[in-house]
């Protein structure tokens, strides 16, 4: 019998980060929500792509993903620097210049994100396509 998997606080009182479980030995799928923990956030998916071509600036990353906030990009950035997934540089100049980019614990993920951008190209915008060209449809009768 899996003994019972403790929680633990989103957030610690400092503000840090923590693990959602003490340990991740509760299943055969437990590994997939470690990883999904990782990576799993509006933004992080996208910000981890678009580093996958080399260093940004805070504000082309910012560019890039669209609609996002400053608050919500810098909130996923510092955690997934703080999971090792990014390296953040601080450079002491006005404006402060900041930059962002893979560590090799990060690079290792690009095999996963190009899979998934391959899966959404070629199910989730279909299935939008889909049902917009049959919304579309129904609007013109």
């Amino acid at each position: 019998m899996t003994p019972p998997v403790q929680k633990l606080p989103v957030e610690t009182a400092n503000g840090a980060r923590a693990q959602r479980f003490a340990a991740y030995d509760c299943s055969s799928g437990c590994p997939v929500e470690a990883a999904l923990e990782l990576i799993g956030g509006k933004w992080k998916g996208v910000a981890l792509f678009h580093l996958s071509d080399g260093t940004k600036r805070f504000n082309e990353l910012k560019r890039l993903a669209g609609t996002v906030t400053q608050r919500s990009l810098t909130k996923q950035l510092r955690e997934l620097e703080a999971d090792g997934l990014v390296s953040r540089t601080v450079y002491p100049v006005v404006p402060p210049k900041v930059e962002y980019a893979l560590t090799k614990k990060g690079e290792s993920l690009m095999p996963v994100l190009v899979a998934l951008r391959d899966w959404g190209q070629k199910h989730a915008l279909a299935d939008r396509s889909a049902k917009k060209a049959i919304h579309d449809g129904e609007d013109a009768n």
